[in-house]
């Protein structure tokens, strides 16, 4: 957000600049701010603010600076819901395989990203990110949320559930505010280089090497543990979708043998009603016969 010129920061403005720091230097700049206003509502609101989990903080993180895939991410789920909401079937499955793709492939670039900041994500971080930028795709007020990279936790949902938006952010006038994309760092100066040989330059290089060999073997366990995982949650949710469609035809055949039954039943009700009226009808002759016929001998009574 712009300030005009003499204008003090406001608290979304604050906001912005802690959640932008790096994760371990969240609440000592907080604590700073809140002496630097000491006695108003402002400090009030700024000891408010809570400490973002590790999830939310990369992707805040990456909305920061990946702007543009995130921006990508919100695109896709914007068509998605779109989509669904058109009952367009082959493009929803066309962009559901898209959006699995996409947000594993940012959720990789997250983990990088993080590492580069010096943070290491955890399996379970991953899959709290990935989850949150899923969310960001399936539910619109996620996607806003997601946008304003002022996370305190991370987000999930189905799209079928209510979504604790409000409760996921740093403070409720997040929710369409966008954060800005940080500044590309300023290329160090070059400096005057000089050959010097370096007799341990074989040693180095295959250490280095070794440590690039055994960061990419962490890294291919870990793709193939995800997945091994995505493949049986496939399984599974292929296993649910002909279960339910089993279940959704036995409903179909039952609801068409009670519509049956409710025609014969109409049918044979408008019989019933016919033989009680003419029932009714021989009745009351019967009942009339049988007054003429007491009157007659009423009168032949001395």
């Amino acid at each position: 957000m712009s300030e005009e010129p003499g204008d003090e920061p406001g608290l979304l403005d604050l906001a912005e600049q802690l959640y932008s720091l790096p994760l371990g230097e969240f609440t000592a700049a907080r604590d700073s701010l809140v002496k630097q206003h000491r006695g108003t509502d402002l400090a009030r609101d700024l000891k408010a603010l809570r400490k973002p989990t590790t999830a939310a903080w990369v992707v805040d993180l990456l909305v920061r600076h990946e702007t543009e895939q995130v921006e990508q991410v919100l695109s896709v789920g914007a068509a998605l819901r779109e989509a669904q909401a058109a009952m367009s079937a082959d493009e929803l499955r066309t962009l559901t395989r898209q959006r699995r793709k996409l947000t594993a492939a940012v959720t990789t670039t997250a983990r990088g990203l993080a590492r580069e900041h010096g943070l290491r994500v955890t399996e379970a971080v991953a899959e709290q990110v990935q989850a949150t930028l899923t969310a960001a795709m399936v539910d619109a007020e996620c996607a806003r949320a997601v946008r304003s990279g002022l996370l305190v936790a991370p987000l999930e949902t189905t799209g079928m559930d209510d979504v604790d938006v409000a409760g996921a952010l740093a403070l409720p006038q997040a929710l369409g505010f966008e954060a800005p994309a940080a500044a590309p760092p300023e290329a160090p100066p070059r400096p005057e280089l000089r050959v010097v040989p370096d007799p341990e330059a074989a040693a180095k290089a295959r250490a280095a090497a070794q440590d690039e060999l055994d960061a990419a073997d962490e890294e291919l366990a870990v793709a193939r543990g995800s997945r091994e995982e995505a493949g049986q949650r496939v399984e599974e949710l292929e296993a649910r979708s002909l279960q339910v469609q089993s279940e959704i035809d036995e409903l179909r055949r039952r609801l068409a043998e009670l519509e049956s039954t409710s025609d014969e039943v109409e049918e044979e009700l408008g019989e019933a009603e016919e033989e009680r009226d003419e029932a009714q009808a021989a009745l009351e002759d019967a009942q009339a016969e049988r007054d003429r016929a007491a009157a007659a001998l009423t009168a032949l009574d001395p």
